[in-house]
């Protein structure tokens, strides 16, 4: 067991920082989600609703955009500047271009939530609200760039620097936005909308003037030559990303449909769907930060070619993620009747039947997502082993099987066709996730002791 706890000082240290900066990007939905819920529930659902347009954009660009990072720790633990500045520049050319595409397609897709059988006064009031919100998809995806370059580094402490300004620039807005105050117009959500899409704006520009402001960093992020562009690193970045977004685009694409499902039982359901979706990503970040540590880990040790120590470091971070996300899923259980009080003003005597109910309905759902929290983890640190490995067409298989062919009909069936509902709705998506974690460690498990049998013979 002291070859694995051993590593949880190290793996805390690299992974603290990423969590923090996930955080940051959850927190930005945290804060527009306790405004917003100050409005009424209907404003809440709709900013559910147009979110779920860009969570399925987002999962995508951030998901294309992991392939840049075990390249360069690969290149990193070889120590390769040329190869790491390389992963950047295309990869930046890349995301970019990623980020007006994955724009457009969401413009396209807005006369969609007209035929979803969604509450015609929430599909009003999302649409323009999810206007605003595609646009800032473009930083957010150049962002993640930069991010996945310096966490490959094994420098994850300046994006979450970045991050957490951004996020502070986002509340300032809201607050000024939202309600009006000192002056500044009353817009609503709008106002929202206009703060997540300035502060994305501001993440790119100080994370690259951050980046070029330190000496480490320097020669990595200047003297880019765009018209210099090598179809085979284009061809690698793209054969790692496009897995890995669409890794992440089936788990995300499952949470959405469980957001519309909810929007088909009534704003009620749909408003309790978000708060206990809210709370779960912020622990689940807990988990993604973890799998970015395995990356980088796993990434480096397959640079230096040494595999028992890769596989032993991987299992380590599988531990310490399995014991705080147990940690998470107490902490569900005990609150789970206190924690949706925090998005709704329960004072307001004009929504009180309604309130209430949103309350009931998302401490049923955290008592489910109390269990999917050790799932959850596990899936996304042993996928990050696997993107380390850069190992990706067989875990996007499974992915799709575990999410897809296991979790959504459950979702689908449980949630419109039997009493359990919402409840219902969320048993799925614990039998998909517990699905995932348990194919892809399997995937792991065999490929490491045969990586390791090769380099015996």
């Amino acid at each position: 067991m002291k070859q694995y706890t051993k590593e949880f000082k190290y793996n805390l240290k690299l992974a603290f920082p990423v969590i923090l900066g996930l955080l940051g990007h959850t927190f930005v939905g945290f804060a527009d989600n306790i405004m917003v819920g100050q409005l009424g529930t209907a404003e809440l659902a709709a900013v559910s609703l147009g979110n779920s347009f860009v969570f399925i954009a987002m999962s995508l660009g951030i998901g294309f955009s992991t392939a840049i990072t075990p390249l360069v720790a690969e290149a990193d633990g070889a120590n390769n500047v040329k190869d790491a500045k390389n992963a950047l520049k295309h990869g930046l050319l890349l995301c970019t271009v990623l980020g007006l595409f994955l724009f457009g397609v969401i413009l396209l897709g807005k006369p969609l939530m007209y035929l979803m059988k969604q509450p015609p006064e929430v599909v009003e009031l999302a649409i323009p609200y999810l206007d605003l919100v595609a646009f800032s998809l473009v930083p957010l995806v150049i962002f993640q760039a930069f991010k996945q370059f310096s966490d490959g580094l094994s420098q994850t402490k300046y994006p979450m620097y970045v991050t957490l300004i951004g996020n502070a620039i986002n509340i300032l807005l809201n607050y000024l936005l939202i309600f009006g105050n000192f002056g500044f117009p009353e817009l609503g959500i709008i106002g929202a909308a206009i703060g997540t899409l300035v502060s994305r704006i501001s993440m790119v520009v100080l994370i690259w003037v951050m980046l070029k402001q330190t000496k480490k960093f320097h020669k990595y992020v200047t003297g880019f030559n765009f018209k210099k562009i090598e179809n085979q690193i284009l061809n690698k970045i793209m054969k790692i990303g496009f897995p890995s977004a669409l890794q992440m685009f089936f788990e995300v694409a499952i949470f959405t449909a469980a957001i519309w499902i909810s929007g088909v039982l009534g704003k009620n359901p749909q408003a309790a769907n978000q708060i206990a979706l809210n709370l779960s990503s912020m622990t689940f970040m807990v988990g993604m930060g973890l799998g970015v540590a395995a990356m980088v880990r796993v990434g480096n040790q397959k640079g230096l070619g040494n595999f028992k120590d890769l596989r032993r470091m991987a299992q380590s971070i599988f531990l310490l993620t399995f014991l705080l996300e147990v940690v998470f899923a107490t902490l569900f259980l005990i609150f789970r009747h206190w924690l949706p009080t925090v998005y709704l003003d329960v004072n307001d005597t004009a929504n009180i039947v309604d309130n209430t109910e949103v309350i009931l309905i998302a401490a049923q759902l955290l008592l489910v997502a109390a269990f999917f929290q050790i799932s959850d983890g596990l899936q996304v640190v042993v996928l990050g082993a696997l993107r380390g490995l850069q190992d990706v067409a067989i875990p996007t298989l499974i992915t799709f099987i575990a999410y897809w062919l296991i979790g959504f009909p459950i979702c689908f069936y449980l949630g419109l066709y039997t009493p359990l509902k919402s409840t219902g709705i969320w048993i799925g998506l614990l039998a998909g996730l517990t699905a995932s974690a348990f194919l892809l460690y399997i995937r792991f498990n065999i490929l490491t002791k045969k990586l390791i049998l090769n380099t015996e013979e």
